[in-house]
């Protein structure tokens, strides 16, 4: 017999519940708060959003379905199966969270706070389960296959992320490395140069997915020419951030784009260099004096139910 199918919940911990797990007591977040002129009551009122948002959700699941719940923080030590629905109960972001440990499932977004979330990731109402669940399993249904980002260390260390990858000094102070771009189709702005011995804070390469996000931010401020991907797109931009000129590092090669047979390298040559996915710096990879790391378009896709 095969098992019903598994939906899995992925939550994130609220403001509310962080401020009384720190704090001990709802009177003593409210007093912490107050002194800082915030009114508790619009952070517990968003906290009631998303546990009624959740338990809609829950409510929808077909009762002869399995079910499974995921927080944020444990989602680097939870178990996907290759027949789960996975549905993220929260902001865009928890979507990118989650889309890293993740390989073809289908994600449903909902989003917990409507006007407060863009609504890109999470695109539906917790009303929408209902009908939504059933047909994730239908042939046919309407899902987005978003392109995704990896960064593959000399060592065999991988990682992924949706929106994008950094990779630069831990607190994000003065990086040195070595950048160069591997062929494999038009790579930037300009032609192909040798690679670059740098200093900056950074340097990120984002996706079109990302593109709604910092890459975006960066990339604006760079007054870049050249266009943002789309979501689905198999492309990637990366930018240099805060490159300095010295007679040892160059600025030349600040800003750029990927095909999805060309890679960014960056070789170590600071200490210690670390790469994280879209914001969640809990979970990298290292790279030590020498060391090697290839950023490139991921074979791997996110399978967004529009």
């Amino acid at each position: 017999m095969s098992l019903a199918p598994r939906i899995v919940l992925v939550h994130r911990t609220t403001e509310y519940e962080e401020l009384v797990a720190h704090h001990g007591t709802h009177g003593q977040a409210a007093f912490f708060l107050s002194s800082r002129g915030r009114d508790i009551e619009e952070v517990a009122e968003r906290h009631r959003r998303t546990r009624r948002a959740l338990s809609d959700v829950t409510a929808a699941i077909p009762l002869t379905w399995r079910q499974s719940r995921v927080e944020r923080s444990d989602l680097d030590r939870f178990l996907f199966a290759p027949e789960d629905v996975v549905v993220v109960v929260g902001q865009d972001g928890l979507v990118a969270n989650a889309a890293k440990y993740l390989t073809g499932q289908p994600v449903v977004g909902i989003d917990a706070d409507p006007g407060r979330n863009a609504g890109v990731l999470v695109r539906h109402r917790p009303a929408d389960a209902a009908r939504l669940l059933p047909a994730t399993l239908a042939a046919g249904t309407g899902t987005e296959e978003l392109t995704m980002v990896e960064a593959v260390a000399d060592d065999t260390q991988r990682l992924l992320a949706l929106n994008e990858i950094y990779v630069g000094a831990a607190g994000h102070q003065t990086a040195r490395y070595r950048l160069g771009v591997e062929a494999g189709g038009a790579s930037s702005s300009k032609p192909q140069a040798p690679s670059e011995a740098q200093a900056s804070s950074g340097v990120l390469v984002g996706t079109g997915t990302g593109a709604t996000g910092w890459i975006r931010s960066v990339w604006q401020e760079r007054g870049n020419p050249l266009p943002l991907p789309r979501p689905t797109e198999d492309r990637l931009v990366w930018c240099v951030r805060e490159a300095w000129p010295s007679p040892t590092t160059g600025t030349s090669q600040v800003a750029g784009q990927l095909s999805a047979t060309s890679h960014l390298t960056l070789t170590a040559e600071s200490e210690r260099l670390i790469a994280f996915g879209d914001g969640m710096e809990g979970d990298a990879l290292e790279l030590t004096w020498g060391q090697s790391v290839r950023v490139g378009v991921c074979g791997r896709r996110l399978r967004l139910v529009g």
